[in-house]
């Protein structure tokens, strides 16, 4: 597993919430009654664009990703960019949140998965940087934010060996191998089968340094080419396309990673359930780890430029409210993403004096005591949030 995917993960995932969120309010600022409750307006597009951007941008949240360490649960993503997308006026009710989370892996998924090379994952990337820009290009100070973090990711990224982007993709693809939500966009564009498994093509141009396949070349002991046999690839490829800049500015070639919500796809987008497997009931045993990652990113996200006293939104993800209700009684994506654990406390006498026998045979009473002040204080961080 790669220590370098988790920067990637929150950029990639925070970027496509903007593109979702940024359509969402301005398909509900198309009703011709202003006086309406609830409508948005420009200035609250952009006041929210800024708020979100300039909150996930922030240098101490982007230190604290940019640390190696290992990619952890979705559950835990999730927590994270709910925290993210209320530092705004905006609130999304768990069923929205739910239905955004799901159309925000599946859409990086899709990417993921039509990555020409696994260093190309940087192009998309950047791609989502670039587009995060548009929304907060009138806010110099949030642009300057963007781009400080897009100086860290080349600076961290761009001397790392072809193996440990390799590495790096294969991460991302365990990361996302159990996920199944049908989009309508997918499915109406023919790009994911009803199963929710997408149909990736064997066509079209090839990575840059990749020779068309269908000919093979032989050599004698020299090293002189004797012999070229063709063989039929099974596909229709191009030749390759130029490689696409990896700088701070630059045409990256590759339309991975644009956002598919603006003008060109004005339709509606619906998720639902593909059919899955049972879930695996295995204690996650990163949890801890986990806990303690949720602790420091959510410290570093800071709302002071809010005001306590003021009225916050509602945006709705789904057509109607009737909609909404029903799908949070139905349980969203927690149920589709995420194993529940039950965990059974039985207060039994007989097991409990057996336990306490068991634990009095331990002599390790400081290492105990620390543990406890340690578990005390990462309580009182998060009380404190």
């Amino acid at each position: 597993m790669s220590v370098r995917t988790l920067p990637l993960v929150f950029i990639n995932l925070g970027a496509e919430m903007l593109y979702i969120l940024d359509q969402r309010l301005q398909a509900q600022n198309t009703s011709e009654d202003k006086s309406e409750k609830g409508v948005w307006s420009e200035n609250d597009r952009r006041r929210v664009m800024n708020d979100i951007v300039g909150t996930m941008f922030s240098r101490s949240f982007m230190d604290e990703l940019l640390k190696p360490q290992q990619l952890y649960s979705h559950r835990t993503m999730k927590t994270v960019l709910t925290r993210i997308a209320h530092a705004s006026i905006m609130r999304l009710n768990p069923a929205s949140m739910d239905r955004l989370y799901e159309l925000m892996v599946m859409a990086f998924k899709y990417q993921v998965l039509l990555c020409p090379r696994p260093k190309d994952l940087l192009l998309i990337s950047y791609n989502h940087i670039d587009t995060v820009k548009e929304f907060v290009k009138d806010t110099p100070v949030v642009v300057n934010q963007v781009d400080e973090t897009h100086r860290k990711i080349i600076e961290v990224y761009s001397s790392l060996p072809e193996g440990e982007f390799q590495l790096l993709r294969q991460t991302l693809l365990i990361f996302f191998q159990d996920l199944h939500v049908r989009v309508s966009v997918f499915l109406q564009n023919k790009i994911q089968n009803p199963n929710g498994s997408f149909a990736l093509a064997t066509s079209g141009p090839l990575p840059h340094g990749v020779d068309v396949p269908g000919l093979i070349r032989i050599f004698d002991i020299r090293g002189r080419e004797v012999r070229r046999i063709e063989f039929p690839s099974g596909g229709s490829y191009s030749s390759p396309v130029r490689q696409g800049s990896f700088e701070l500015h630059g045409d990256r070639v590759i339309r991975l990673g644009l956002n598919m919500y603006s003008v060109g796809h004005p339709q509606e987008t619906h998720t639902s359930k593909a059919p899955s497997a049972k879930a695996d009931d295995t204690p996650n045993l990163l949890a801890k780890e986990e806990l303690n990652l949720l602790a420091r990113l959510m410290g570093s996200m800071k709302t002071e430029n809010k005001p306590k006293c003021e009225t916050s939104f509602r945006i709705n993800l789904f057509n109607t409210d009737e909609e909404e209700e029903e799908a949070g009684a139905l349980g969203g994506a927690e149920d589709s993403l995420f194993g529940v654990i039950n965990i059974q406390a039985m207060q039994d006498e007989q097991a409990a004096s057996e336990l306490a026998l068991i634990m009095g045979q331990f002599a390790e009473q400081e290492e105990k005591i620390e543990n406890c002040s340690k578990g005390d204080e990462l309580l009182a961080m998060m009380d404190d949030l």
